[in-house]
């Protein structure tokens, strides 16, 4: 297993392209765990890759990118969304762990983006924590034509918090700095559900 540093961000962003191909005809990689790989990955990590993605069950990176252990170093929240705890992380990832690709992943049918739509179209309120993340949400969410059809609309809102979040990221103090240094890249992508695709943005 290659550490990050001899990985580029574009080898980095081929073998995520490469594994989500394999997942898709379902010729995934069966991970064994040998003991050597193991005591391997207990001296350290050197994820190729940093994933933020979002909680829902059915979008495990690791598996969608048919990822072995200590490939990829993933950040999970609905919606994925910024926080303070989510942008240390990522910081982490990039100051500590070197990683040269970082993903915001969305995913087709978002939960948390549908709630966001509910509040800003109808005038929802949500519970009061999911409230505070639907609230993280609504900035994405202004150039959704509200005359579309409700899947396009929520297809839109997910590119959109996607896009969203990755603009927050780069208009960070770390995410600048990490950019100038221009040996890491951010990219957007969103998960087909139906197909198990990553359409990559």
């Amino acid at each position: 297993m290659a550490a990050a540093a001899s990985v580029s961000a574009d080898e980095a962003l081929r073998r995520l392209i490469d594994g989500n191909a394999r997942f898709q005809r379902g010729e995934t990689r069966v991970p064994t765990l040998r003991k050597e790989i193991l005591a391997q990955l207990a001296q350290g990590q050197h994820p190729y890759a940093t994933i933020l993605g979002c909680s829902d069950s059915r979008v495990p990176p690791e598996l969608i990118f048919d990822a072995g252990l200590g490939e990829l170093f993933v950040v999970r929240v609905a919606g994925n969304v910024l926080s303070p705890e989510v942008s240390g992380s990522l910081h982490y990832a990039g100051a500590l762990l070197h990683t040269p690709l970082f993903v915001v992943l969305g995913h087709q049918g978002c939960g948390a983006v549908k709630a966001a739509l509910d509040t800003k179209l109808h005038g929802i309120q949500q519970r009061l924590r999911i409230q505070v993340l639907v609230d993280s949400i609504m900035p994405a969410l202004s150039a959704v034509d509200p005359q579309s059809p409700p899947p396009v609309q929520l297809e839109q809102a997910v590119a959109a918090n996607v896009q969203w979040t990755m603009r927050q990221i780069l208009d960070s103090p770390e995410g600048k700095a990490a950019m100038a240094e221009g040996r890491r890249k951010l990219v957007g992508g969103i998960y087909e559900i139906e197909s198990g695709r990553v359409r990559f943005l």
